[in-house]
């Protein structure tokens, strides 16, 4: 009988600057009081941007995908914080907030790992603030963060990382499996 191999769940990532992450808490924190929804905020170590997510794979795949990204030359470049947003007005379950950068090094990464994972076609650079699961007041939400003045908070990005994510009652624990440095321009 032929022994099932274990798969990790995988995904990669940019990580936001100190400055960032506190930014985000300031603003998970005044949607908060204004007690629009029931829901979780993502944790502050969870703060990140998937750049693609790989699923549920083998340690093969993982070895092979690990080497393909290390064929990856990209130059540093600027991020920014954007506005705050939901994918869907009718149906609110992710809170966002988009961030404006380079999206050519996801297509980079779309590329060089063609073959074993299907392109992104509807890539939106953001990251999840938090998960929500019965709002309140719709309209008021809406319009609350819609009107949301956002600082842009700009950070060098210098690396990216290949993740594993680890599902528990309490959520996610993430860990690098390897980070992959971009060039100096």
């Amino acid at each position: 009988m032929e022994k099932k191999s274990k798969k990790t769940r995988c995904f990669v990532a940019l990580e936001l600057s100190p400055d960032a992450i506190n930014y985000i808490r300031q603003i998970q924190k005044l949607i908060g009081e204004r007690n629009f929804f029931i829901g979780k905020f993502t944790k502050p170590e969870n703060l990140h941007l998937t750049l693609k997510f790989l699923g549920e794979i083998d340690n093969e795949t993982i070895d092979e995908v690990r080497k393909r990204l290390r064929d990856i030359k990209f130059n540093e470049f600027e991020a920014e914080v954007g506005e705050v947003g939901v994918f869907s007005e009718n149906f609110i379950r992710i809170l966002w907030i988009k961030l404006n950068y380079c999206d050519e090094l996801q297509k980079e990464i779309d590329k060089k790992l063609k073959g074993l994972f299907e392109p992104e076609y509807r890539f939106m650079g953001h990251i999840t603030i938090a998960r929500v699961k019965k709002v309140f007041n719709k309209k008021a939400f809406l319009k609350y963060i819609k009107d949301m003045e956002v600082k842009r908070i700009k950070f060098r990005v210098k690396k990216f990382f290949l993740k594993k994510s680890i599902l528990n009652p309490e959520g996610p624990v993430y860990e690098d499996l390897e980070e992959y440095i971009l060039l100096e321009n």
